[in-house]
């Protein structure tokens, strides 16, 4: 008996220990992962938000521009893509799947900066109110889509790093399984940047 009085505060304290400081990622480590998935899902809807304004762009270009033909073809298969090509919260950690996206959605951010050069040669489709409106909403949509994927990739920073670090990484690879997620990167030159929309030459 006073063998096991003797060792068992020995035995229980590292126990316990290890049980507090495991428990300290049960919580806050899906939290992260959450927050994460959300700030994904916002980046997926400015995407959408420039794929639903580009149907309205192409056909007000298509009714001034004849010869913008090919450019509009290409623009429209683009869109088509990038539409096509979903990444959903558990594929986060899928670099593959991610990179996917991130390129279909670079050739539509070519392709769309390639049309509205290509406008410069319409002084009417210019000084159009339905082709301006588009044009403030597409500016407004590449900044809304820059902002969320910073927010994003702020969220997997935090995640990724929660999963990595003591004492949050006991709890996150023994009862979560947690693998980390991928940030959204630039896939070509350039891509990071909204296409110009400066129609004041």
């Amino acid at each position: 008996m006073t063998i096991l009085r003797r060792f068992f505060p020995s035995l229980f304290l590292p126990l316990l220990t290890a049980f507090a400081l495991s428990a300290c990622g049960i919580n806050s480590v899906p939290t992260a992962e959450e927050a994460a998935k959300a700030k994904w899902a916002d980046v997926q809807a400015q995407y959408q938000r420039r794929s639903n304004l580009i149907g309205n762009l192409v056909a007000t270009v298509k009714a001034a521009g004849k010869q913008e033909q090919d450019t509009l073809v290409r623009v429209t298969e683009a869109r088509a893509k990038a539409t096509s090509v979903q990444v959903n919260a558990e594929d986060l950690s899928d670099p593959a799947k991610v990179q996917q996206f991130q390129q279909a959605q670079a050739q539509l951010s070519q392709g769309l900066g390639r049309l509205l050069a290509s406008v410069e040669a319409y002084p009417d489709l210019k000084t159009n109110q339905n082709f301006l409106d588009l044009q403030s909403q597409l500016e407004g949509t590449e900044n809304r889509i820059a902002v969320a994927i910073r927010d994003y990739n702020e969220a997997v920073r935090a995640y990724n790093t929660r999963i990595r670090t003591f004492p949050d990484a006991i709890g996150a690879k023994i009862i979560h399984g947690a693998k980390p997620m991928t940030p959204f990167q630039a896939t070509t030159p350039g891509a990071e940047e909204a296409p110009k929309v400066d129609f004041g030459n």
